[in-house]
């Protein structure tokens, strides 16, 4: 790998930096101290900050030479409501919250290209480093569409924007990323069937509520499988299925429940389905209900759009990453991955390019496999001086000098 000696230098102090960010975890729109800690470090480089974006979002720019030509880097910031299991000296130290997704590390790599083209870089025109809160809320009140509401591209232009997410599995030292659609949109949807108590000898005379919810479900899925297209990417899943109230003596098994309450959510690469899966799942619903004599409350909500890369940039973004780990560790062209990423707002709004950097497929630091939103998770940070060359590499690429 072709790292810089700045950067090989200063991966010890970053690492450092990510730990202490690991400790102190913090939820969507709470990310006062993480916002904290960062803007200290780009204060120390003598950088500019921005605050208040978004919440609790931030930009920091560095300009160089005269060209007016920009470019957005982005990392999110937030962790998730998860209570870590490790042990290891750096662990949550706030009760059930944790980075178990590696924004601690995306962060750090930030902000060490920062430092690096601050102290070293070498290009003609402007970075805009953008630290985002509240990646996870899964719906549109989520940092990525609220910064943008927030004016971030009208009052920090940016030609285009990058960011990247680590992917456990993918060794150290290897990129994965596509032109065209590469992650999903995501949306919540949930009903609640209503009816009355009833004696189960009686039932006959009063809707089952849990009877028509299961129909219901099963409906869902029929839908899926007979009215899409099955080349379509597409995934249906019920997350949550409730009804009755259990307790341990049971003084309620002899009663038929009132209500029943299902959730679930639908991820596809084609934002046009998400209108063909609200009408169809809202249509059954009702229908089944009303077929089985009860009523039934249906909402859908919408969450991250299709995350889409533009060729160029995917372009720009595979020379770059070639560049640190060599063309041979690049996949240029992976298969789409049915998750979903609220960067895709900033997608809509300006060109650029998301992409996965290896975070190895090796045990964390407890011997625990590291599998993103697991309370063994934790970031390697072999990974971080890799993400801290391929940022500089974006840059020094689009704003190169001469």
């Amino acid at each position: 790998m072709k790292i810089s000696e700045p950067i090989v230098k200063m991966h010890p102090e970053l690492a450092s930096w990510r730990q202490h960010i690991h400790a102190h975890p913090e939820t969507a729109i709470e990310e006062h101290a993480t916002a904290e800690f960062i803007t200290t470090r780009l204060k120390e480089l003598g950088l500019e900050v921005h605050g208040g974006i978004g919440e609790t979002g931030m930009v920091a720019s560095l300009s160089k030479g005269s060209s007016d030509r920009i470019i957005g880097l982005r990392a999110d910031m937030d962790a998730l409501f998860i209570n870590e299991e490790n042990t290891f000296d750096y662990c949550s130290k706030n009760p059930g919250k944790m980075h178990a997704c590696g924004h601690d590390g995306h962060s750090t790599m930030l902000l060490g290209a920062a430092r690096y083209l601050s102290e070293h870089g070498r290009f003609d025109g402007t970075v805009r480093f953008i630290f985002q809160p509240a990646e996870e809320t899964g719906n549109e009140r989520c940092g990525g569409n609220t910064m943008v509401k927030d004016g971030l591209f009208q009052r920090y232009p940016v030609d285009c924007v990058f960011a990247m997410h680590n992917f456990p599995g993918l060794p150290v030292g290897q990129f994965a990323m596509r032109s065209g659609p590469m992650l999903a949109s995501i949306d919540t949807f949930e009903f609640k069937v209503h009816s009355e108590f009833a004696h189960p000898a009686m039932q006959h005379e009063t809707p089952d509520p849990l009877l028509a919810a299961a129909r219901i479900v099963d409906a869902c899925h029929a839908f899926k499988a007979r009215h899409i297209n099955p080349a379509e990417p597409l995934i249906l899943s019920i997350t949550q299925f409730q009804s009755g109230h259990p307790h341990d003596d049971k003084p309620g098994v002899h009663v038929t429940p009132d209500q029943a309450y299902v959730r679930g959510t639908v991820y596809t690469l084609n934002d046009e389905l998400r209108e063909t899966m609200e009408a169809g799942l809202k249509r059954i619903v009702e229908n089944v209900a009303a077929m089985e004599g009860a009523e039934a409350t249906f909402t859908y909500e919408r969450g991250y759009p299709v995350l889409i890369n533009s060729e160029r940039e995917k372009n720009l973004a595979s020379l770059a990453a070639a560049a640190v780990v060599g063309e041979e560790n690049v996949q240029a062209d992976m298969q789409p991955v049915m998750g979903a990423e609220d960067f895709a707002f900033m997608l809509q709004h300006r060109p650029g390019c998301y992409v996965f950097i290896g975070n190895g497929d090796e045990a964390g630091p407890d011997g625990h496999p590291c599998h993103l939103h697991n309370p063994h998770y934790d970031f390697n940070d072999q990974a971080i001086p890799v993400g801290v060359q391929y940022f500089a590499n974006l840059v020094e690429r689009y704003l190169a000098t001469g």
